[in-house]
């Protein structure tokens, strides 16, 4: 058994007779009354967010996870084809276990968490950016990048991102997958 100073982000633990991944987690000591864990669970099989709160030194039921690089081949309706990369072994995991799975490009490789009392698929970690091509944004005009006005754009995935007005199509740009913003283009 763990406790809550064993929290971290991507822990697995077992809540509610359900498995929760923590995605956000805040310690918190007030100067009057005991110390409490303020965290945000996401349950990896309905991909429901939950806030909790934790009082310190409460015992927490980890979930043993492994690791493991797969590359991501193809989708096929809301199922996503992965195939481990030293295996070569191909999976097929249901669309509620990706965070975004809008910005997924074929042969791109993931972490597949998967849980070792049952060998099941239980979450995947994106890489934390991406770069993808821009293949519809409305025209750039020269100048407009003083101001932090934006334009959707639609990436080869077919994912609509916000980007600021002087990208055109054909541009390459980096994207945060945690949150699917526009960090900046590439050159």
């Amino acid at each position: 058994m763990a406790t809550t100073a064993d929290i971290r982000n991507g822990l697995c633990i077992n809540y509610n007779n359900d498995i929760y991944k923590v995605t956000e987690f805040l310690h918190v000591k007030p100067g009057k009354g005991p110390a409490f864990v303020r965290t945000k669970l996401k349950s990896l099989t309905t991909g429901k967010v939950l806030d909790n709160t934790f009082s310190a030194g409460h015992k927490i039921d980890p979930v043993r996870v492994e690791n493991h690089k797969f590359q991501y081949l193809y989708p096929e309706g809301d199922q996503f084809h992965f195939m481990h990369t030293e295996t070569y072994e191909q999976i097929t995991l249901s669309k509620n276990l990706l965070d975004a799975p809008e910005l997924l490009k074929e042969g791109e490789s993931v972490m597949v968490q998967i849980n070792t009392e049952t060998d099941a698929p239980i979450a995947v970690d994106m890489p934390a950016t991406v770069v993808l091509e821009v293949t519809y944004a409305e025209p750039g005009v020269k100048g407009n990048t003083a101001t932090n006005a934006t334009k959707p754009a639609t990436v080869e995935t077919g994912a609509s991102v916000n980007v600021p007005l002087f990208i055109n199509e054909g541009d390459k740009i980096k994207i945060d997958t945690a949150s699917g913003a526009y960090i900046e283009r590439i050159k």
